[in-house]
Order: structure tokens, then sequence, then C-alpha cells
């Protein structure tokens, strides 16, 4: 016969535990929340500014997440941390004379670095190009090492003026071995088709564009001897360098063995990178960078130097980043470009640099 008394006692008894528990769960999550939002406070508006010059210089580069930046801070704050972070760039043209294209056969058994090992070290089954990992504190990426410059072309979109295309497609029509994209192009709205590059491009001694360019850097070219030229230029000053292939971009990272100076993080924040650079023996150098994941968010100006520096550059530019930022091997992506959104795609571009095959 069961116990009336003892089942009335347990039920009230395990009814007001239950309450207590929601009560103690409910406390915990008030508690979790004022701290989160005072924690997030003290983040976007506290006396570290590391934050905030973070998420304000990333936002402000990418694609359509500038809103990221402009819902916390008014446009004074914003341009105010834009004037602390960013690229003093060496106010010099390359002096071509420094570089000296050897094409000679690598005999050296004992190297400088392990980097000098690395870039000068040949795949004995591949004399034309070598890829590298590259994997350093929130990036990872690929540098393609290529021996002989004069293979080193500019390439563009074949509707230039009504819409751009994919790096592979630029690949697949110009017979690349290694692509990568190439330099920046009119953006309105951050969500264009690529279709119009940046101020001056040149194609196989072809001018594709010459429009004025007031942003960061400038042209960024080949001459007809095969040596990268950076420099802030007008499209005559480029024909009376011989400039044969080029594109339009920035910031100069390094010119003449001097590495541009970077406030903050450079004003770019962190996000995936394209850079190409030259060394004095004339090997050029394709770098690219992954990021926007939450291990690997990307590099900014001051590691992009780093690397550059590690590996010999004596130039080297930023090319144009984030979504575009891509490396195509044999007809297809080698890297992981990610867009704003999330999803694991490049988009439309309007340039790019190769390496060609052969004879071609």
């Amino acid at each position: 016969m069961k116990n009336k008394g003892i089942e009335e006692t347990i039920k009230p008894t395990k009814e007001k535990n239950k309450k207590q528990t929601t009560k103690k769960i409910l406390l915990i999550l008030i508690i979790l929340a004022i701290i989160g939002t005072i924690s997030g406070g003290t983040l976007l508006y506290g006396p570290w500014s590391g934050f905030r010059e973070w998420l304000i210089t990333t936002a402000m580069t990418t694609m359509s997440h500038q809103y990221l930046a402009t819902w916390f801070y008014d446009d004074d704050t914003i341009q105010e941390v834009l004037n602390r972070n960013k690229v003093q760039e060496i106010d010099e043209i390359t002096d071509t004379d420094i570089i000296v294209v050897d094409q000679t056969e690598n005999t050296q058994i004992e190297y400088e670095n392990e980097y000098e090992r690395a870039v000068l070290e040949k795949d004995p089954n591949n004399d034309d190009y070598k890829i590298i990992e590259i994997e350093g504190k929130g990036y990872s990426g690929y540098l393609a090492v290529i021996y002989d410059p004069s293979k080193v072309k500019t390439v563009h979109t074949k509707k230039v003026g009504v819409s751009g295309q994919y790096l592979t497609q630029m690949a697949k029509d110009n017979n690349a071995v290694i692509a990568i994209n190439g330099g920046g192009f009119e953006d309105p709205n951050f969500n264009s088709n690529g279709a119009n590059p940046l101020g001056i491009t040149i194609s196989d001694g072809k001018v594709i564009t010459n429009k004025k360019y007031t942003g960061s850097g400038g042209l960024i070219g080949f001459t007809e001897d095969d040596k990268l030229v950076l420099g802030k230029m007008t499209l005559q000053q480029a024909q009376e360098m011989k400039i044969r292939d080029a594109v339009t971009f920035g910031p100069f990272l390094i010119v003449n063995g001097k590495p541009s100076e970077v406030l903050g993080n450079g004003g770019w924040g962190t996000a995936p990178r394209t850079v190409i650079g030259q060394r004095k023996d004339g090997i050029v150098l394709f770098l690219v960078i992954d990021g926007r994941t939450i291990t690997r968010p990307g590099a900014d100006m001051n590691d992009l130097i780093e690397i550059m520096q590690n590996y010999g550059a004596y130039n080297a530019a930023n090319l144009d980043g984030g979504t575009s930022s891509a490396m195509v091997l044999n007809g297809e992506i080698i890297n992981d470009p990610v867009d704003s959104s999330g999803a694991h795609r490049t988009r439309y571009i309007a340039t790019g640099f190769i390496l060609t095959k052969d004879g071609e």
C-alpha cells in the first residue's frame, strides 16, 4: 500500500528544486550576458586600441562588411584610426641596374639561410618553377618561385569594360602554368564584375588601359629586359622605361631593397593577400596568402614584407587581395579563396600575372 503522505511531501520538494535550478540557470545566463556586454564594450571602446584598430582596418578593406566598423564608430573615429595605420612607401622608382638576371645553373652548396636554400635548390623534375608552402601566425599560403622572368606576363579579361573573368579562365586562355590575380579594378559598392582595371595596364607591349590612379602604389610591371619595376609614373614614363607588361595597384612593400614603413597594421587589416616580387638575381616570386577563417584570418602588410624579405625580394608590391587572391597551377586553384560571406570561392577579376609555357 502506497504511503500518500510521503508522495505529497516528495512532489512539492521536486517542484521547488526544479524552480530553484531554473532560477540559477537564468541567473548564470544574465551574468554571462552582462560580462559579455562589458567585455564587448571594453573591446570596442576601452583604453586598449588593438581590437578597435584591427576591426576598423580589416572591415574597411573588405568587399561588403564595412558596416562592421560603421555600426560602432563614427566617420571621424574611423578616419583617425586609418590615419594611424598606413603604409609609408619608399618614394623611389626601381633602379633596374641593380637587377642582374642570371640564368646560369646554380652550383651553390652552402646557403646563407633556409630561405635561400628553399629558393635556389630547384626541383630536380622542374627547372621552371618551384612551389613553397608558407606558414605563419594566423596565415598560410603558397610562394611560387619562377626562375626565368622572361616567361612572366600580364593577362587581362577578354571583356575589358564589360566583364571580368575568373583567374582559371585567364590561365586557360593563355596556356599558363601558374597564374595569380593582378592589379585592382573599379569596384563601386564592392560588388562589381571586375570589368575595369585601375590605372595603367599593359600586356605584351599593348596598352590596355590608361586611367588616372591616385591610390597607394602605382605601376607594377616588367621591362623588355625582364626586370620588375615599381613606381608612380605616367604611361609615357612607363613606355620610356620600355615596360612590356604591367598592372596598377599597391602599396609598394619593398623598393630598391628598402622596406616601406608600416604604421600600426598598415591600414589594410588582416586578410587574404597576393604579392609579386623580384630578387636581385632576377628570380620572380608570386605569393598568395589565405585567410578569413577563425584560425587563419590572413596577413597584414608587415607579414608580407617579412615574407618577401626572407626570400630575398629586392622589389615587391601588394596586389589585389581578399576574395581576388588566388593561385592557379596547371589549371587548378591550389589555395583556398574565401569571400566576404565565408563561402570558399573566388570572384571575377580584371588582370593577372602568369608563368607561360616554353615557347609561348
